[in-house]
């Protein structure tokens, strides 16, 4: 996706509505889940043209399914949805993910547009033509890379969200401090998430993942630096959607998974103990700590098996080399992550 295709701020809903009045345009659907239908609809209804229909789906990481994406294409195909058709994502990452998996294969194709409404999918998740779903527990094992048709971030969607889910947001964020822009996180990091400056963050954020994905659009090489963070949160975050009741956000588990990786990083000697010292701080300033218990950290290294960037038996990882200098390709081992997570455990 080239920059002219992702707007921000006041010009982001404007920009929707001239997309989907182009006379291409056959029909229009809107995914919502429970919450973004409740919150969230009412604010782009201006801006749909007349007629168009809504899809709504459950609320939460346990439906980004196959089966949930069934009852996506089972709606599209009884309205008789032809391939000009245009499905607008409004919601957080679940269902930016789930909403472009669902038009990326739905007829081979159709166009669709990420709204983002949470901090999260504003700076990370609507953003790079990643779309996928989980299956059987491992987080989006199913996916294909297919850019939308354009990104509408209208930071005023953060006013619908709770304390919980910005901060969850934030973690994407400090990641992309941490592997590309060592003076961001030198001039956040004592300040805690006191801003009312939303867009401008958003929009640096934006820029940074778009100058790494522009480079490596399918994730063979430098692209996998937005990974850091996610090698072992992904498999803490797999590994407690198996447990009921224990669940946590994804950008949680990114959050601890930056405070194992960075560990990690120490022990290999590429990062400092006062740099380690002070992305700790940092994480757990913002977030409280995850629970699990020791003897589970095996259990939790284990989901790290199906890491979308391992080669073979290799686990790879992305990890810093100092502050704000991310290095992928990395190997480390099931051992070494169970470790991390008993230092986290620690702390």
């Amino acid at each position: 996706m080239n920059e002219q295709s992702i707007f921000i701020g006041a010009e982001a809903l404007p920009a929707l509505q001239a997309l989907l009045a182009r006379p291409a345009v056959s029909q229009v659907f809107v995914l919502v889940d429970a919450n973004t239908q409740r919150w969230c609809y009412s604010l782009i209804v201006p801006y749909l043209p007349a007629g168009h229909q809504v899809i709504e789906i459950p609320a939460g990481e346990e439906y980004k399914t196959l089966a949930t994406c069934e009852t996506v294409w089972a709606q599209l195909t009884e309205a008789r949805t032809d391939r000009h058709a245009v499905l607008v994502n409004l919601g957080g990452g679940v269902v930016t993910d789930l909403g472009g998996f669902c038009a990326a294969l739905y007829k081979r194709g159709i166009r669709f547009v990420q709204v983002p409404t949470t901090l999260l999918a504003q700076v990370d998740a609507s953003v790079g033509g990643k779309t996928g779903v989980d299956f059987l527990s491992y987080k989006n094992q199913l996916g294909v890379f297919q850019e939308p048709a354009a990104v509408c971030i209208d930071p005023r969607f953060l006013e619908t969200l709770d304390p919980r889910q910005i901060k969850a947001g934030y973690a994407e964020v400090i990641k992309h401090w941490l592997i590309a822009d060592a003076t961001a996180f030198a001039h956040h990091r004592n300040q805690g998430i006191t801003t009312d400056d939303w867009e401008n963050i958003i929009r640096e954020s934006v820029a940074l993942k778009q100058r790494i994905v522009a480079a490596d659009p399918l994730e063979s090489g430098l692209r996998k630096l937005l990974n850091f963070g996610h090698t072992v949160g992904h498999a803490l975050e797999s590994y407690l959607l198996t447990q009921p009741g224990r669940e946590i956000l994804h950008g949680e588990a990114v959050a601890a998974g930056m405070v194992c990786e960075a560990w990690l990083s120490h022990q290999k000697g590429m990062l400092d103990a006062a740099a380690l010292e002070q992305i700790e701080l940092l994480l757990f300033s913002l977030y409280e700590k995850v629970q699990f218990v020791t003897l589970e950290t095996d259990a939790i290294a284990d989901f790290a098996r199906q890491d979308k960037k391992n080669a073979g038996t290799i686990i790879n990882c992305t990890l810093l080399e100092g502050l704000g200098n991310g290095v992928y390709d990395q190997p480390i081992t099931l051992a070494e992550i169970a470790e991390s997570l008993r230092h986290y455990h620690r702390l």
